[in-house]
């Protein structure tokens, strides 16, 4: 390479370069190669990358038809870490807004139809109904995958099945609001399983931050005046199982080459195999029968469009949160998802007119101030 180089510039009638100071937008040098002789070059730039630009023909080197030297300027770096910026604002916005309309209609459904296995498993069909068509349409490109795949995806769509029955279970008894309080502690279920079932340590500030979790939701519930056991008890247990779910999906997708979007399709579609016959066995079509046909007598063909919507949206928010964990870093979303209930809760209580106490609202805001420390502390 480097003969052929000298070679070229033997032959190279001439190629001239102005470098501009962009500190005093003034040329600073001119080079001119002309003969074969080369003399001691000195170029020197303090910080950024020299380009050139414009190199038409490399082999044995003709001409330099246009030869530029320029300073890379830190404005790509800048535009490009702005519109970074913008995307993941706007996936969070979308999850977010998505996640409250999925709450809302969730609440009215099970309001009027309290079959919460029933609703579990229509939201998973939706979400695999609208996936298979996308793939079947080549609108989103079909993942490619393995029998390893699916065996390591199992224990994750076993945990998350669990997860997101207990929590529809857990709202179908007691107000959204509560339901998410006693979900905003997740991050103490996190450190206490990988503390004592995984063996990991963690630092002190990490354990302090539990504190106000647990008392948070321990106020909260107290404080609760529509509490339920079995809505508090489906909000702990799901969870326990949305962390396991973190553990196997962590453990098992490593090297795994899936997008956020088609690995939770994968995901979802795995879980509705799992879910189906438990839901016949638990309520049975005998019941979701009758309770459909009170539901539709008591607020009509609205109630069609309620589950509709509450399926839908719930697939679409996962989708686009496990879209925005490609982009984003675990703490980052962590922190989103901590807002995310905040939103949730806010919106329940204006929309269902949920009753309040002022010590109840502390609860809760300590309880999530206390996810946010935890989020901070595990950075």
């Amino acid at each position: 390479m480097i003969i052929s180089l000298k070679q070229a510039i033997s032959t190279t009638p001439k190629c001239s370069s102005k470098i501009t100071d962009h500190r005093t937008n003034s040329p600073t040098k001119s080079l001119i190669f002309s003969t074969p002789k080369i003399k001691k070059l000195s170029i020197v730039t303090n910080s950024k990358p020299l380009h050139v630009s414009s190199l038409q023909s490399f082999g044995p080197l003709r001409k330099f038809e246009s030869c530029k030297a320029y300073e890379a300027g830190g404005d790509v770096v800048e535009n490009t870490e702005a519109a970074k910026r913008v995307k993941i604002g706007f996936y969070f916005a979308t999850w977010w807004f998505l996640n409250v309309i999925f709450n809302i209609y969730n609440k009215k459904v099970l309001n009027a139809f309290p079959y919460p296995w029933l609703t579990s498993t229509l939201s998973l069909a939706a979400g695999s109904a609208i996936m298979l068509v996308s793939w079947a349409s080549k609108v989103a490109e079909p993942p490619n995958t393995d029998v390893e795949f699916w065996k390591a995806l199992f224990p994750v769509a076993l945990a998350h099945t669990i997860g997101h029955v207990a929590a529809t279970v857990s709202m179908s008894k007691v107000a959204v609001s509560f339901t998410h309080i006693i979900k905003s502690g997740e991050p103490a279920f996190s450190v206490l399983v990988s503390r004592f079932i995984l063996g990991e340590t963690f630092p002190t500030s990490v354990y302090l931050s539990l504190l106000p979790i647990i008392g948070g939701c321990g106020l909260a519930a107290l404080t609760e005046l529509n509490f339920n056991m079995t809505g508090f008890m489906g909000a702990m247990i799901s969870n326990l199982a949305f962390v396991f779910r973190n553990i196997f999906s962590k453990r098992g997708m490593k090297g795994k080459s899936v997008s956020g979007m088609n690995y939770y399709a994968c995901l979802s579609m795995l879980s509705l195999l799992i879910l189906t016959p438990f839901a016949i066995a638990v309520e049975g079509p005998k019941m979701w029968a009758a309770g459909w046909q009170n539901a539709v007598t008591e607020i009509g063909p609205h109630f069609i469009w309620w589950v509709a919507a509450q399926s839908i949206f719930y697939h679409l928010y996962n989708q686009v949160s496990y879209m925005s964990l490609d982009e984003i870093s675990p703490l980052t979303f962590s922190i989103g998802n901590t807002m995310k209930r905040i939103s949730v809760i806010v919106s329940s209580i204006i929309i269902f007119h949920t009753p309040v106490q002022p010590i109840n609202a502390l609860g809760a805001a300590i309880a999530i101030f206390g996810t946010f420390l935890y989020s901070q502390s595990k950075q």
